[in-house]
């Protein structure tokens, strides 16, 4: 199947599904002599490991990084570097009464229609669970980039309409939101424990913030910087959309407001200009919900869904380091 593997300089292929043995990445193109170690990769999963909070899903997953190549006497060695994450808590009966059904606002139909087939636990390949993977290799790319100066930062600005009136970047990992403002997260985390108790689920929106990146990075028409990272973020299955700078709001802007300094998000062209790059994404409410909902079979009659399991009530809290690991991806291959 195409489509599992990304890069061209720095090129990852992930593997594995959310039911399955295990998950993993083979991250090729990584430098010689890098310093690198288990405890490099584990501080991201942890961020983004299950059972972190009352925020997110029990399901209690210790996402532990086992490094199985690529790696002589603490350093890499040039060849690739292959992780691998064990499934240990997968609880398959929980979608036993989905094998027959399409779980809306999931991949299930799309997939079924373009493979002809489907793995109903969890949605294999198309689970957030695959995100384990790419934040293995984004912990790779961002020591190389750290190395030159470029440090990659993202947070929560708003989730279920609760919007972040300030930025303090001490506040991030304090709340379990991963909102930099401390007043605002806490009406977030009320926002989200108020819908799971309803057995629905909250949206939101993630800033990142990237530092360091210096002028001349990305080409100027095909390979675009923020077309890169755009596509990036969008190939995470919870983002809706992406705006860079003033984003959207320079539809409502004079060309006198929007030309100053600041409101490019960091990227002039394609090309970025030395500013700092920021860019907004939309992740949108977690679809795996109690409550029944409407759908159809595999035979396409009317049916009504109730899905059983653990799920986040939002995704906004554990998608973080995913996007700074998407982000780190696509500038380690730029570099």
């Amino acid at each position: 199947m195409a489509g599992n593997t990304t890069g061209n300089n720095f090129r990852v292929t992930t593997f594995g599904e959310s039911h399955g043995p295990a998950i993993g990445a083979v991250i090729d193109g990584v430098p010689a002599g890098l310093e690198l170690s288990e405890a490099d990769l584990q501080a991201d999963l942890d961020r983004r490991r299950p059972g972190q909070s009352n925020l997110t899903t029990r399901r209690a997953e210790a996402d532990r990084a086992e490094i199985l190549s690529g790696i002589f006497e603490g350093k890499t060695t040039g060849a690739p570097v292959a992780v691998l994450i064990r499934n240990c808590d997968q609880h398959s009966k929980d979608y036993s009464n989905l094998a027959g059904l399409f779980r809306p606002g999931h991949a299930d139909f799309a997939w079924q229609s373009k493979f002809g087939m489907r793995d109903y636990r969890g949605g294999g390949r198309s689970s957030g669970r695959e995100t384990a993977s790419r934040v293995t290799a984004g912990a790779i790319a961002k020591k190389i980039l750290r190395a030159l100066g470029i440090e990659i930062r993202a947070y929560a600005i708003e989730v279920a309409g609760v919007a972040a009136a300030t930025r303090d970047f001490a506040e991030i990992e304090k709340n379990p939101v991963r909102c930099a403002d401390p007043a605002a997260a806490k009406e977030m985390e009320a926002a989200i424990l108020a819908a799971a108790a309803e057995g629905d689920s909250v949206g939101g929106i993630v800033e990142c913030e990237i530092s360091g990146v210096p002028a001349g990075w990305g080409e100027p028409v095909f390979d675009k910087l923020d077309a890169e990272l755009a596509k990036a973020m969008m190939g995470i299955g919870a983002v809706k959309g992406v705006e860079f700078g003033s984003g959207f709001a320079a539809a409502r802007m004079r060309g006198s407001e929007n030309n100053p300094p600041g409101h490019s998000g960091g990227i002039s062209g394609g090309i970025s200009n030395g500013e700092n790059i920021v860019f907004r994404v939309a992740v949108k409410p977690t679809p795996s919900i109690s409550k029944p909902q409407r759908t159809v079979d595999k035979d396409g009659n009317p049916a009504v869904c109730e899905i059983k399991g653990r799920h986040d009530p939002c995704i906004v809290p554990r998608i973080v380091p995913v996007i700074e690991a998407m982000a780190a991806i696509v500038l380690a291959d730029f570099r």
